[in-house]
């Protein structure tokens, strides 16, 4: 594995990209001129580095749109940085306020609960509150009843839905 790239091989990258060459077939050319072993994507980090990852590039599977204004890291051929872009920062998600649903609760321990009983907690919030559970009948397909089901479905996918960060609290076991 070659870490620097001579000043060559940077040459010949360049050379083979302005042709019109895959980052793959360039990568190959560059193997079969100089004896080296650089894969496909030793060729675009290098490309990358060298601000040759070019915006007019086709890009066949890309999904994400690129951001016309994003800075751009360039480094000469040696691997010193010319610039840094400041990280970004990220700012708190709004705290999300739950829906209030109409079910009155059994409020069962969990070691009462039954096959079929929805398993949705009640307490644990404060230190020494007992955690209880729902305890109507479950949904099927589902832990919970037809309401808690619908209470802990937001809208959106599934995965929208998990990117939303949820504070956990450890209790120790009775």
């Amino acid at each position: 594995m070659q870490i620097n790239w001579p000043l060559e091989h940077c040459d010949a990258l360049r050379e083979y990209l302005a042709k019109g060459m895959s980052f793959a077939e360039a990568a190959g050319a560059i193997n079969a001129r100089y004896d080296t072993d650089y894969s496909r994507n030793a060729t675009i980090g290098r490309a990358k580095r060298m601000g040759l990852a070019a915006l007019d590039r086709p890009k066949r599977l890309s999904k994400v749109p690129q951001q016309p204004n994003a800075p751009q890291l360039r480094k000469s051929c040696e691997g010193t940085a010319e610039a840094k872009p400041e990280p970004p920062i990220s700012e708190r998600p709004e705290r999300v306020k739950l829906r209030c649903v109409q079910i009155l609760p059994r409020h069962l321990p969990l070691i009462d609960l039954e096959v079929g009983d929805c398993r949705y907690p009640y307490g644990g919030d404060a230190e020494d509150e007992a955690i209880t559970f729902c305890g109507h009948p479950q949904r099927e397909g589902s832990s919970y009843c037809l309401g808690h089901f619908n209470l802990t479905r937001g809208p959106g996918t599934a995965s929208e839905r998990a990117a939303v960060p949820v504070a956990l609290r450890l209790v120790a076991a009775a």
